[in-house]
């Protein structure tokens, strides 16, 4: 079995890549930035699309061939608004840099270049409970099966809230 615990391999740039071969998994990746004010990072997608989901801070954002402008609104992932994502399909390219100090996630999965780049959130996206008791967790739905925002990459984002 494939150790899940995937500890950051720094503090300062991309600090987390995990992949389909370094999880043992057929599809889903996952690559966290930090960083600092006017740092930049960026990627070609190759054959998966993602979606970058600006935890926190606001970052400029550039990809498909567009400018998006700046995406990113809230300065703490625990103030549980919605954040700001962008979808990149696959094939193409994408670039961020850091406005405020901020955290992006980047969720990828294969992508078949069916849909076209877009904005998702904050608008639309709505806290959602689920569970009972010591099970409760909060939930941001980013993408899931019932929209068409991507081929096959389904991104949600949990608060487990203190007890």
């Amino acid at each position: 079995m494939v150790d899940l615990l995937r500890k950051p391999f720094g503090s300062h740039g991309k600090v987390h890549e995990i992949t389909p071969q370094s999880a043992g998994w057929r599809f889903v990746g996952f690559s966290l930035y930090r960083l600092r004010q006017g740092e930049k990072a960026g990627e070609a997608t190759g054959d998966r699309e993602v979606i970058l989901v600006v935890v926190e801070g606001k970052a400029m954002v550039q990809a498909a061939g567009q400018d998006w402008g700046l995406l990113g609104d809230r300065m703490n992932v625990f103030e549980k608004t919605a954040p700001h994502c962008l979808y990149v399909p696959n094939g193409s390219n994408w670039e961020i840099m850091a406005e405020t100090d901020c955290l992006v996630a980047v969720c990828s999965a294969p992508g078949k270049g069916g849909h076209a780049a877009r904005r998702i959130g904050p608008d639309g996206i709505s806290l959602t409970s689920r569970g009972k008791g010591t099970n409760t967790r909060h939930i941001n739905n980013i993408a899931m099966e019932n929209e068409d925002y991507c081929d096959s990459l389904l991104v949600t984002e949990v608060f487990t809230p203190d007890r």
